[in-house]
């Protein structure tokens, strides 16, 4: 009996073949076979990258709504910065808006490191991109972000706007860049009786004829609330996209009830912005020791519409581009 092995190897491999089968349905991991693994984990094409980004978002923004019930339990309970005392909070606001949009592209500093320069989201979709085109508020005197985005991008013209006078400084004679002394207001006052002249970004977007901004940079000292919600909220009761990919801003939050906060913030999120990168201004603060963590630097990018950042071109495109 024991020579049958020997006599006849294939009745061995047989019975090897239904160990190992039996051995296989029975493993508790098995589910996690190749075929229904990887497919679960390939999202490298763009969309997929978006999608799962505001996953992770949309579990953010849970988060905060618990947060506020665990420290409120309403918005109007919540302080900006709560006083050094017990029983201590451990949040400021900036806690509760995290940048947790995950950037599809690579993120970095355009500009210099310290105040003036900014992070940005995928600033090589725009190196040959034809017609783009770069809006900036508020420079003061600093314009390594403008001068560094010109330098590494092939078409885009920059427009940039500020009441005090030369404030394009050294990237003033590019023949890409304009420069007006004007300022963004929440309403236009430019007439003769006017000290300094306002307008509304509509205003300059019909006076430019640009119908859309790929980056929107505004730093314009506390007016961004008025600003922005007089520029988003046409959007969003139309529901139309914004006219710009990005906005870096820096919010100047002295003097907010949280309550205020939260539903301005909560505005950006309807008109599709998603907070991708936040940077306390530490040179502010540096120099205002002691006092609270008002100035903070956020990116965003819009998530609605076909923008250049979330959307690659179509190849019929004449202009090799999206909005």
């Amino acid at each position: 009996m024991p020579l049958v092995w020997q006599r006849h190897p294939r009745y061995f491999i047989s019975v090897a073949i239904v160990i190992i089968t039996t051995i296989y349905l029975l493993n508790p991991y098995q589910s996690l076979r190749t075929d229904l693994y990887e497919p679960s984990i390939r999202d490298s094409d763009l969309s997929a990258r978006v999608e799962r980004a505001e996953q992770v978002y949309s579990k953010m923004v849970s988060d905060r709504k618990e947060m506020i019930r665990k420290f409120g339990p309403t918005a109007r309970d919540i302080q900006m910065f709560p006083e050094d005392k017990e029983p201590w909070p451990p949040y400021t606001v900036w806690s509760f808006f995290p940048p947790s949009f995950q950037c599809p592209h690579e993120t970095e500093r355009v500009g210099s490191l310290g105040d003036g320069g900014k992070w940005a989201c995928g600033l090589s979709r725009l190196q040959h991109k034809p017609e783009c085109i770069i809006y900036t508020f508020g420079m003061n005197y600093e314009t390594s972000f403008e001068a560094d985005a010109l330098e590494r991008t092939r078409y885009c013209e920059m427009w940039g706007y500020d009441y005090r006078p030369n404030s394009f400084g050294g990237v003033r004679r590019d023949r890409r860049a304009h420069f007006h002394p004007w300022g963004l207001a929440n309403v236009d006052a430019h007439g003769p009786g006017d000290d300094n002249r306002l307008y509304t970004l509509k205003t300059l977007l019909d006076i430019n004829k640009h119908r859309y901004i790929d980056i929107l940079k505004i730093d314009i000292e506390g007016l961004e609330f008025d600003v922005l919600s007089q520029i988003l909220q046409p959007y969003i009761a139309s529901g139309e996209p914004v006219p710009f990919g990005q906005l870096l801003i820096e919010i100047h939050a002295w003097d907010r009830k949280f309550e205020d906060f939260l539903s301005w913030w909560e505005m950006l999120e309807s008109a599709g912005l998603r907070p991708f990168m936040s940077e306390v201004n530490l040179v502010y603060q540096n120099y205002n020791r002691g006092k609270e963590s008002a100035l903070v630097e956020y990116s965003f990018i819009n998530i609605k519409g076909d923008n250049i950042f979330i959307a690659d071109p179509s190849l019929g495109d004449p202009d090799g581009a999206v909005s």
